[in-house]
């Protein structure tokens, strides 16, 4: 690969994972409820794998050259992260953390399927794969353009993983004995989560509106 693109493309990814968002977001909440939060963190990163694994199959810009399943995808994503944000909200008296919080597999794929929705079905990150990814990858290299793509998905996915792994460890160590800034911060997360699904089916259903009143 070229390594000047490599270089930056590793400081946009960098930049991006470490920009506050509803995956944040997600990890600081579950971490609170779970024991632990690798399976938050792993259903993340798992979502975007989904995204590279599009990319490099070539179906991620095929999806983005279509509006109306996009905009299935994007009502779908903000009706997902309403339910997500409004279970996180009626959580957030009771949060705190706690060693003997509930930690059966059970709860603990659920958390890492919540997680993986959380990034997956998210259009703005496929819109990201789709947007950032292509300039980062030059024709002349030695290797193909899918292995490329798939190079820089999965180090946009190592390098969200860190991040998210970091933000659980810092709020578990802020948060362990302040369980008044432990629900602050839930709720705060859950406000994220839900604000961010109220932009998403703002930005497909006002235009249709737009559209049938004129």
């Amino acid at each position: 690969m070229n390594p000047q693109l490599f270089l930056a493309f590793l400081v946009v990814a960098a930049a991006l994972a470490c920009t506050p968002g509803v995956d944040w977001a997600y990890t600081i909440a579950a971490g609170l409820r779970q024991r632990s939060f690798v399976p938050a963190v792993a259903g993340l990163c798992g979502g975007y794998i989904l995204h590279t694994v599009l990319l490099v199959a070539g179906l991620a810009a095929v999806l983005a050259g279509m509006p109306g399943v996009l905009g299935w995808i994007t009502l779908a994503g903000a009706g997902y992260l309403l339910w997500l944000g409004v279970g996180t909200l009626r959580s957030w008296r009771g949060a705190s953390f706690s060693a003997h919080a509930a930690g059966a597999a059970g709860t603990q794929l659920r958390t890492f399927l919540q997680g993986m929705g959380t990034s997956g079905i998210n259009p703005k990150g496929l819109l990201f794969y789709v947007a950032l990814i292509p300039q980062f990858v030059s024709s002349e290299a030695a290797l193909p353009v899918p292995v490329q793509s798939g190079l820089l998905g999965m180090t946009f996915v190592a390098l969200a993983g860190l991040v998210y792994t970091v933000v659980a460890l810092l709020s578990r160590t802020l948060l362990q004995s302040r369980p008044g800034a432990a629900r602050a911060v839930t709720l705060a997360s859950g406000i994220i989560m839900v604000a961010l699904g109220a932009v998403l089916l703002g930005e497909q259903l006002l235009p249709f509106a737009a559209s049938h009143i004129q």
